[in-house]
């Protein structure tokens, strides 16, 4: 059987890719969830999940920041990228942060269909008449991807709460850790990240939120 998570606060788009879901696989288990949260607690609390439906912008998510903690914590996943936003930058940032298709939410029934079947057949799908703009697109992240992949989950997390203005002591309350882990996660997190500070770190971070088309450079 086939285990899905759609990931999306629109409940008629949730139905819609469910019917696409329906033409594709013959067995489907389909989950749903309507923020961030619900969807990681889905992913961690279900077993053998193979592929997540992921809205860009749903609670709890901005911009690419909830693909790059999901891929970080569930690497195993196979995730699909929704968005209303079809910039051809957006994809290419949205496919060299791991994610394995990126769906329009223009799209039909159709087309759902056949991203959804070539995913779970192990290939990429972006839309056919993106398929040149995107491999042509330059993300402009000079690397930045590569190196939030080698974050754990736990420095994601922490990570994101340095970009939100906490305090190490904060940080340690919040994850139940003593500061002095938090402060060795930092140095792991400014290795990794090659940056030398928490504003730096910081700025790489909200690098994820920067959706907006005239943030990407062509």
């Amino acid at each position: 059987m086939t285990r899905v998570v759609i990931a999306d606060d629109h409940p008629l788009f949730r139905s819609a890719l469910k019917l696409a879901l329906g033409d594709c696989v013959d067995a489907a288990e389909v989950l749903e969830a309507e923020n961030l949260d619900r969807t990681r607690a889905l992913l961690a609390g279900s077993d053998g999940i193979d592929l997540l439906l992921l809205d860009l912008h749903m609670p709890g998510s901005n911009g690419l920041t909830g693909l790059v903690g999901i891929r970080c914590e569930f690497p195993e996943v196979a995730v699909v990228v929704i968005s209303a936003n079809e910039h051809p930058g957006v994809i290419r940032r949205a496919l060299d942060h791991g994610a394995a298709g990126f769906i329009p939410k223009s799209s039909g029934l159709e087309v759902l269909t056949e991203a959804i079947n070539a995913v779970l057949d192990c290939r990429t799908w972006v839309p056919p008449h993106l398929h040149r703009s995107v491999a042509a697109m330059d993300a402009g992240d000079d690397g930045l991807s590569g190196r939030m992949s080698l974050l754990t989950p736990q420095q994601f997390r922490v990570l994101q709460m340095v970009a939100d203005g906490q305090l190490n002591k904060q940080i340690a309350d919040r994850l139940g850790i003593q500061e002095r882990t938090v402060k060795a996660h930092m140095s792991e997190i400014f290795a990794k990240l090659e940056v030398r500070n928490r504003t730096q770190a910081g700025v790489a971070f909200r690098h994820l939120e920067l959706l907006d088309p005239n943030t990407i450079h062509e």
